[in-house]
């Protein structure tokens, strides 16, 4: 009797040291991570983007090249849709060399909203853009000439496919547009390009870069998977 409690108590003993084990490796790479994060804010000229934005746009680029859901890990598309259409919203960030690649005008989907963004959904013909992450995909040539397809990684997107979202070009992507229009022009849901250096982006992010579509809904953020898995995210 008196050794069956010796080991029961080794065992609990044992089981604190492993819990203590993860939460102490957990916490640890949750800091890695911030300090990393802002190290590599600060060191990229010219972004001018909130720093929450591009903190979970880091922490996704990581916990995603960590599950091999991304291998072109070079660039990190960003899309800021909590600000006016008429503003430049895309961001392209080399990793690599830390600087930004282009910054850009990028539209959203006709249901989605007209100047401010505002609704999102995943459901084929809503015409609304998809939130979250995605990792881009093989480029094909169609109506709208050189575009690229992408895979959504999360509730939000994962019918990317079937909606046939894809980045392409599109002529009211433009500034004259909003001069003669007022707002940047819609498209089905797909994140459109100006036609003028469309090519050269997605040359740089295709076959597997990570793309993330940004915007402060609540439900996302407590709900995504990948944005509350920073602490398991190891940067070695």
């Amino acid at each position: 009797m008196y050794l069956h409690r010796k080991v029961k108590k080794a065992v609990t003993y044992l089981c604190f040291l492993w819990l203590l084990f993860l939460f102490t490796n957990g916490a640890n790479n949750g800091d890695n991570l911030s300090s990393h994060t802002k190290k590599l804010y600060s060191e990229i000229p010219n972004l001018n983007l909130d720093y929450t934005i591009f903190h979970q746009s880091i922490t996704g680029y990581y916990y995603l090249l960590n599950q091999g859901k991304i291998n072109n890990e070079r660039y990190l598309s960003i899309v800021d849709m909590s600000i006016s259409a008429n503003k430049k919203r895309y961001y392209l960030i080399d990793i690599k060399e830390k600087k930004v690649v282009a910054h850009t005008l990028i539209a959203h989907g006709k249901n989605t909203g007209s100047e401010y963004a505002k609704y999102f959904s995943n459901t084929l013909n809503s015409y609304q853009t998809s939130i979250g992450f995605y990792s881009t995909a093989e480029t094909y040539y169609g109506d709208n000439g050189l575009s690229m397809r992408m895979d959504g990684l999360e509730y939000t997107n994962n019918k990317a496919r079937v909606r046939d979202i894809v980045v392409h070009k599109a002529d009211y992507v433009s500034e004259k547009f909003i001069k003669e229009h007022g707002r940047l022009g819609r498209s089905f849901g797909c994140p459109a390009l100006p036609v003028n250096g469309y090519e050269n982006i997605i040359n740089k992010i295709k076959n597997g870069s990570c793309f993330f579509i940004y915007y402060p809904d609540q439900t996302y953020l407590k709900k995504s998977i990948i944005l509350n898995k920073a602490k398991e995210i190891s940067l070695e």
